[in-house]
């Protein structure tokens, strides 16, 4: 069972060793991501010059339970936009988060326009 849930920016935060990635390798093995933040990871690697056997490392050296994005998600990440529009925050955020609230876990994120949301899940921003 996972203990949290991971957004791309804290899966990046980790592989670029940006500060919080300490926090982020604390969950390897034991978290879960949204196949929406999975796909907004891999991009971006694909964007910085990986090829698909590093990016795929990547993202296995993290032994992410990788969660399909199905109908009932996407209807429930749609209904945050309305509460979390004054944050900036993206589809892959709301994916993020609606995993979170449906698993009952930590939303775990680089993000700091996260912090204080109120959408009936905690956040954990890996930095200040």
């Amino acid at each position: 069972m996972s203990r949290a849930v991971l957004d791309a920016s804290a899966m990046l935060a980790l592989f670029r060793g940006e500060r919080g990635a300490e926090v982020v390798a604390d969950y390897r093995g034991d978290a879960a991501a949204s196949s929406v933040n999975v796909a907004e990871v891999v991009s971006k690697l694909s964007d910085e010059g990986l090829n698909p056997m590093e990016w795929q490392y990547a993202v296995g050296m993290l032994e992410l339970e990788v969660v399909a994005f199905d109908e009932s998600q996407a209807l429930q990440s749609g209904q945050l936009r309305r509460s979390t529009r004054h944050r900036g925050l993206s589809l892959g955020d709301r994916a993020c988060l609606q995993l979170a609230a449906m698993r009952g876990l930590p939303a775990v994120t680089a993000d700091r326009a996260w912090a204080g949301l109120d959408v009936g899940v905690e956040v954990r921003v890996i930095r200040e």
